[in-house]
């Protein structure tokens, strides 16, 4: 079967985080938050795991005083992602009657 199953993906809100991140080049919390309309620990808790697995890269900054945090996909989070569409795809067409 062509692509792979990644478990990474299996929570929504991951699937959700990854798919924005596959059409804008970066995203900031507070968007990520209201988009979502999950709480900031849940959220944050999301973005960490795919972090650790090296799925999304993280930028903090200050806009004015104010802190910002962005983030954006990595290139083997895109791959790892696109490979996992492709997988569901995949199942679906072959258990197409």
């Amino acid at each position: 079967m062509k692509g792979n199953y990644d478990k990474a993906f299996e929570n929504v809100v991951r699937l959700r985080v990854m798919s924005i991140l596959m059409v804008n080049e970066q995203y900031d919390f507070n968007s990520f938050k209201e988009t979502l309309e999950v709480t900031d620990g849940n959220l944050a808790s999301h973005l960490r795991n795919l972090e650790n697995q090296g799925y999304i890269a993280v930028e903090k900054t200050f806009v004015g005083r104010k802190p910002q945090t962005n983030y954006s996909a990595t290139a083997s989070g895109k791959k790892a992602f696109q490979e996992h569409l492709n997988f569901l795809e995949q199942l679906i067409k072959e258990n197409k009657n």
